[in-house]
């Protein structure tokens, strides 16, 4: 996996939890995401663990 790749995976991945955290303060409200809260984080997490 290319540097370029990697950094791009880390950036989707801080990307969904600054909106999964800004929806959680309730700056953000996105009625369709509100329930995959959880799995967002866990897919944010994998993306993270792809990329180191």
């Amino acid at each position: 996996m290319s540097a370029s790749t990697k950094s791009t995976l880390k950036l989707i991945a801080i990307v969904i939890v600054l909106l999964m955290v800004a929806m959680q303060l309730n700056f953000i409200i996105i009625p369709f995401l509100a329930a995959y809260k959880f799995w967002l984080m866990v897919i944010a997490a994998v993306l993270l663990l792809l990329a180191s």
